[in-house]
C-alpha cells in the first residue's frame, strides 16, 4: 500500500467503531482504505474517482477524513483533488461525489454543521464549498449550497460557532461569513500568516498565527479584537488542541498549556 507522496503523507487516519480510515492521495495512486483497528488487515479499498491532471504532482492531496451522518446514514467524507466523494464506512461503496474543478494539494480538513459539508479546494486558487451531504452519484449540480474564493486558505481548516463559519487565509485575513448562505459578515488583517486552523470556544474565536501570537476575537457578526497573546518568540504551525480547561499549544520549541487556573500557564521543551 505505498505510495509517492512527494511530501509524505499529510493526512491523519481516523477510527471509527472497529475501523481506521487511511486516505492515500499520493501522485502515483489515489485511494482510501479501511483497516481492522485491532489486526491491521484491511478491510477495503476504493479507488478515487479519475483524474485528468497531465502531473501527478497536481493529484496529491492530504486531507483527513471526517465522519458525518445523514438521514440516519453514516457517511465518510474525504476531499481530494478534483473530487469531494462521500463513501459508505463499512463496505467503501461510494455513496456521492462533487467535482470542486481543478484544486489538489488540499491541506484543510473537511467540517460538518447546519446539515453541511464544508471543505477546501487548495492550490491553485483556493476555494470553500458548502455542500448538502445527501444524494447520491455526481451531486455537483444539486447539494453545492455556496462556494467562496474570498482569502480562503490552502493549508487550514474553517471553524463554525453559532450561524457563522470562520476562517484564516494563509496570509492572515480572517473571515467571518454566514454558515449558511456563505455571504461575507467581516474581513480583517491579523498582521501575519496563519497557517493552524481556528479554534471557537466560549464566544470567542481563536486565531494563531505563525509567530506564535493568538488573536482573539470576540464570534459574531461585527468585528471585535479582544485580545492578543505572544509566547516567547518561535513558530506556530501546528492547530492547538482544546481541552476542558486549557488550551495546548505546540512551537518549534515548545508545548505549551494555557488555562484559567488563575491564569496559569506552562510549557515543556519538545526537544526533550
Amino acid at each position: 500500500m505505498r505510495l509517492d507522496h512527494q511530501v509524505g503523507p499529510g493526512s491523519s487516519p481516523i477510527v471509527w467503531r472497529n475501523q481506521l480510515f487511511l486516505v492515500r492521495d499520493g501522485r502515483d495512486a489515489q485511494y482510501v482504505a479501511a483497516l481492522d483497528k485491532n489486526t491491521g488487515q484491511v478491510v477495503w479499498k476504493t479507488e478515487r474517482p479519475p483524474l485528468t491532471a497531465s502531473s501527478g504532482d497536481l493529484k496529491k492531496s492530504f486531507c483527513t477524513p471526517l465522519i458525518v451522518k445523514q438521514d440516519g446514514e453514516t457517511q465518510l467524507v474525504v476531499p481530494g483533488a478534483q473530487w469531494a466523494v462521500a463513501y459508505e464506512p463499512l463496505t467503501g461503496k461510494e455513496i456521492w461525489r462533487v467535482h470542486h474543478g481543478r484544486g489538489f494539494s488540499i491541506g484543510t480538513s473537511p467540517i460538518e454543521g447546519h446539515n453541511l459539508v464544508y471543505f477546501g479546494t487548495g492550490c491553485m486558487k483556493a476555494q470553500l464549498w458548502a455542500v448538502r451531504p445527501n444524494g447520491h452519484g455526481d451531486v455537483t449540480e444539486s447539494n453545492v449550497i455556496w462556494k467562496s474564493v474570498r482569502q480562503v486558505p490552502v493549508l487550514s481548516s474553517p471553524v463554525l460557532a453559532g450561524n457563522e463559519i470562520y476562517w484564516v487565509s494563509d496570509d492572515g485575513m480572517a473571515t467571518c461569513a454566514d454558515a449558511l448562505t456563505g455571504d461575507i459578515h467581516w474581513q480583517e488583517r491579523l498582521g501575519g500568516p496563519c497557517f493552524a486552523s481556528p479554534l471557537a470556544a466560549h464566544g470567542r474565536i481563536y486565531f494563531f498565527r505563525k509567530d506564535a501570537t493568538t488573536v482573539v476575537v470576540k464570534a459574531g457578526r461585527t468585528f471585535e479584537r479582544l485580545a492578543e497573546n505572544q509566547l516567547e518568540p518561535g513558530t506556530a504551525i501546528a492547530t492547538p488542541a482544546l481541552g476542558d480547561r486549557a488550551i495546548y499549544l505546540r512551537t518549534d520549541e515548545f508545548l505549551y498549556s494555557i488555562g484559567d487556573h488563575q491564569l496559569s500557564s506552562s510549557r515543556r521543551d519538545v526537544r526533550e
